[in-house]
């Protein structure tokens, strides 16, 4: 064969130096990360450190790491770790330093609260820069996945069932145990009667506290489904005012009360909850993550997360985290998940022009009914949904609300299918709400550095 073939001489490519200021361009994102963090005020971290002891790496390199991983989609420890042998970019951001994922991991879950301080700086950081003015926003949630087991959760009937047995079991083993010492009759070899009382009573008292636990998720839930029904019960009432006419369909049904069969608990992570799974439509144990953006430049300026299935009280913890520094909100578009007479008022109450959708929006609409024109503005006496229905037909409602799928939306997007978040490394409400909040921030920091590059 004449044709010629160029190979590869492995010994010599290993032994190549590679100047790293060469491989990574100066618009690269860890460059920039580096340039943001050395920005930020790390006061409060390094107040954290004791005043003695071995030399600590310092906050700021294992901040760069984290953030950097989170903004390109590398979330575990161990590979963080891994990418500092393997990753040009990484061991640029590493510093020639090798951290352990130990130390990453207990770096993580140490500083949440403190890493929740730097969310505002960089968004402060941005708006110097030009490229944020904060205004009007979305807001919407999603579910994601938290680090709990299937085969870790038992239900409310399965409960019931199970603490029945353990204690007809203690019984019997207690009875067992009188035989013994009365010499009746001899223990199976190996076992040990106390240790076995020890472990079914263990069990009984981890139970207790599920059942505890499930009995007050539920007497929250009765508060909820309450109000909403009342909330039914009265616009039915307006409803047939306005119209001097029974309303049409049936009365809505008042909510039963207490746990149900179905309701579980979880034992490796208890404060997660299950939730329905949009992406196949099941149910599994899930956080609910929330996320306020700015229509105009897409940064993600509050989030929030809970353990409630519903949307309608997420709203509010979402407002609240709204740092005052960055400026004041104008309005807010909201899908019909969020609909309901407390949160209007609430957004009233912080000078916010609510835009919440009172249905679902049809997949297709006509272009007659996408420019028809608003209809009569309802009376002062009229329900909040049909105000709000109105609100939603002026010019500038359609406006605002239009944004709403092609702002917040992507960005949800953008985080579960780009950055591939969709399990929580850390474990229990309060870590959790940290580790959205360290999500939150890398998003932004990558959109920082988007923006900036196009400016360029």
């Amino acid at each position: 064969m004449s044709r010629k073939f160029k190979k590869p001489d492995y010994e010599a490519t290993l032994n190549t130096p590679i100047q790293l200021s060469e491989a990574l361009p100066t618009n690269h994102l860890a460059r920039f990360v580096v340039d943001i963090v050395g920005q930020l005020d790390l006061s409060s971290l390094y107040e954290r450190y004791g005043a003695t002891g071995g030399e600590a790496i310092a906050p700021e390199l294992l901040l760069a790491m984290l953030f950097y991983g989170y903004a390109t989609g590398v979330f575990s420890s161990r590979k963080i770790e891994r990418s500092s042998y393997e990753s040009i970019p990484f061991r640029y951001l590493a510093g020639g330093l090798h951290p352990d994922h130990d130390t990453i991991a207990n770096f993580r879950k140490t500083f949440l609260p403190e890493i929740e301080e730097l969310f505002v700086q960089i968004l402060l950081l941005a708006a110097q820069s030009g490229v944020f003015n904060l205004g009007n926003i979305s807001i919407d949630g999603t579910k994601i996945h938290a680090d709990a087991s299937k085969s870790k959760a038992i239900s409310y009937k399965r409960l019931g069932e199970l603490e029945s047995q353990l204690r007809v079991e203690v019984s019997e083993l207690m009875t067992m145990g009188e035989q013994v010492d009365d010499g009746e009759l001899v223990v199976p070899e190996g076992m040990v009667i106390v240790d076995e009382i020890a472990l079914r009573q263990t069990r009984l008292e981890n139970l207790v506290k599920a059942r505890a636990v499930l009995e007050t998720r539920a007497r929250e839930r009765d508060m909820i489904e309450r109000a909403e029904y009342e909330d039914k019960i009265r616009q039915r009432e307006a409803k047939a005012r306005h119209s001097k006419r029974k309303p049409r369909g049936p009365q809505p049904k008042p909510p039963t009360t207490g746990p149900r069969d179905k309701d579980q608990y979880n034992f490796s992570d208890p404060e997660s909850r299950i939730m329905k799974n949009t992406t196949d439509r099941g149910v599994d144990q899930h956080y609910n993550a929330q996320v306020a953006v700015d229509q105009d430049s897409l940064f993600i300026i509050a989030h929030s997360l809970s353990n409630h299935a519903n949307d309608k009280q997420e709203m509010e913890l979402t407002l609240a985290a709204i740092s005052p520094a960055l400026g004041q909100v104008t309005a807010a578009a909201l899908d019909n998940g969020y609909f309901s007479a407390d949160n209007i008022k609430a957004c009233s109450i912080r000078g916010i022009e609510p835009y919440i959708a009172t249905g679902r929006e049809t997949h297709h609409r006509s272009w007659q009914a996408f420019f028809s024109s608003p209809a009569t503005p309802p009376p002062d006496d009229a329900s909040p949904k049909v105000k709000m229905a109105y609100k939603l037909q002026t010019e500038a409602g359609r406006a605002i609300y239009r944004l709403r799928k092609s702002t917040v939306e992507p960005v949800m997007g953008i985080i579960k299918e780009v950055l591939g978040f969709r399990q929580f490394s850390l474990r229990g409400l309060t870590a959790v709400s940290g580790e959205w909040g360290l999500v939150c921030l890398a998003f932004n920091l990558k959109r920082f550095h988007g923006l900036l590059t196009s400016c360029a």
